[in-house]
C-alpha cells in the first residue's frame, strides 16, 4: 500500500529490448541511444545496451531485459529510492538488474516479467509511463 508522506515515484519504461553481456576486456561502446551502461571491475568488465547493438566479442549474452529510469534528478541526499523499488519488486517475486547514475537510478526485469513489475510497482504507488 502507498505510503501517502511520501511523494510518488515516476519510472519511466525505454523502448528497447536490453541485453547484459560480460566481456573479458573493454568492449567498443555501441552507438546506441538510450541506456548503454559499462561497468569495469578486477574481476570482469559488463555491458547493458540495446539487444540489437551488442559488440562481438561478450564470452556471456543475457537478451530479454525491459529497462525502466527514474524520472527526474535524484538528490545525494534521498535515501531509499532503490531499496523501496527493489523491495517492492521483491515482495512481487520480480529480479532486478539495477544500475545508478549520477542523475537517477535504472531498474533491468526481465520482459516475461514486466507485465507484473509494472503492477506492482503501481499498486505501490509508482506511477510507470
Amino acid at each position: 500500500m502507498p505510503d501517502p508522506s511520501v511523494p510518488p515515484l515516476t519510472l519511466v519504461l525505454l523502448p528497447a529490448e536490453y541485453a547484459v553481456c560480460r566481456y573479458a576486456q573493454v568492449p567498443p561502446l555501441p552507438h546506441s541511444t538510450g541506456l548503454v551502461s559499462l561497468t569495469r571491475t578486477d574481476d570482469e568488465t559488463s555491458l547493458v545496451c540495446p539487444v540489437g547493438d551488442v559488440p562481438t566479442g561478450a564470452t556471456l549474452v543475457e537478451p530479454g531485459w525491459a529497462a525502466m529510469r527514474v524520472a527526474g534528478q535524484l538528490d545525494f541526499a534521498l535515501v531509499g529510492i532503490l531499496a523501496k523499488l527493489a523491495g517492492t519488486l521483491a515482495d512481487a517475486g520480480v529480479s532486478i538488474f539495477a544500475i545508478s547514475t549520477y542523475d537517477t537510478d535504472y531498474l533491468l526485469v526481465r520482459t516475461a516479467q514486466l507485465e507484473l513489475a509494472v503492477g506492482s510497482l503501481r499498486q505501490a504507488g509508482c506511477r510507470v509511463m
